[in-house]
């Protein structure tokens, strides 16, 4: 079934602000480039140059997934460096299969929207697709993929099975943050939430928790990069839903991972334990962070 790429390169409003307009295209005008001819050598057809990206089409789900593992192991192996004192270039990618309807070139379809929508979602180096993707690949290739639950997309009014493709092998990937353990609901659970070494303790039930910086909220937050309700947290089906509601986005740590899962008007389970860093990823100054920890 024909498959679509969306890959975006991560922070290109800041390169532009950084190296100016000139040398910020050219250097686009190359990644593209590159992006194209790793593309093809999977049978992949580039379909628009997006600015800071690629949409491309795909013969097959296979084809899709390792030309993009192929792209993210590139970057990570020979790092690009827009200039001295900046950080590599990094890559998130969307993959979805489905029907195409390709009008003068230019192709359209729910496939198209729904990898758009998780290149959005995805963090820095990651790979983010669905259970379409899921169903098309051959066993070696899923085994590339770990379960993120059901998420909304934004635009769509189902809930869609997202995976992400673990390309990075690591042996010592937290199991409990990702994978089958998010199936296997307790009715009896409850929510450690820390802030700024105080800890407070929360029962799972239908009415939710919410963090923001109102004072109103059941955990506040006072921090100006946070929604005055910047994301709710819920039981649905014995499992712990957290819902982004903010302005700037939620990023959630699970485990010890590095990676987060991006979440701008979308959702995630809780499971384990990590941290929340709201209205901006973890590494920012003095990021409003929220340690949390199902007991």
């Amino acid at each position: 079934m024909p498959t679509v790429v969306f890959a975006d390169v991560v922070g290109s409003t800041g390169l532009f602000e950084q190296l100016g307009d000139a040398d910020a295209s050219l250097l686009m005008n190359r990644l593209t480039n590159l992006l194209g001819k790793v593309f093809e050598q999977y049978q992949g057809r580039v379909v628009k140059l997006l600015g800071d990206g690629v949409f491309a089409v795909f013969p097959d789900a296979g084809s899709a997934v390792s030309a993009c593992v192929t792209l993210q192991t590139r970057f990570k192996t020979d790092p690009v460096i827009p200039g001295p004192g900046s950080s590599p270039i990094q890559m998130q990618m969307g993959v979805e299969s489905g029907e195409l309807v390709e009008i003068d070139g230019d192709c359209f379809g729910d496939a198209v929207n729904s990898a758009s929508r998780l290149a959005d979602l995805a963090g820095a180096e990651q790979i983010l697709t669905t259970q379409h993707v899921w169903d098309e690949l051959v066993a070696a290739h899923r085994a590339l993929l770990r379960s993120l639950g059901h998420m909304h997309l934004r635009g769509k009014a189902q809930t869609s099975h997202i995976y992400r493709v673990e390309w990075q092998t690591d042996p010592d990937l937290d199991a409990t943050a990702m994978g089958m353990s998010m199936y296997m609901p307790n009715q009896h659970q409850a929510l450690a939430l820390t802030v700024q070494g105080r800890t407070q303790i929360f029962p799972l039930t239908a009415t939710g928790i919410s963090i923001g910086r109102s004072t109103d909220a059941s955990l506040p937050v006072l921090d100006p990069r946070v929604s005055r309700v910047h994301a709710t947290i819920r039981s649905r089906g014995g499992q712990i839903v957290l819902a982004d509601t903010s302005s700037f986005g939620t990023w959630v740590y699970f485990g010890n991972q590095a990676e987060a899962v991006a979440l701008r008007r979308t959702e995630c389970f809780l499971v384990g334990f990590g941290q929340l860093s709201l209205g901006c990823q973890i590494h920012a100054d003095k990021a409003p962070l929220v340690a949390f920890e199902v007991t």
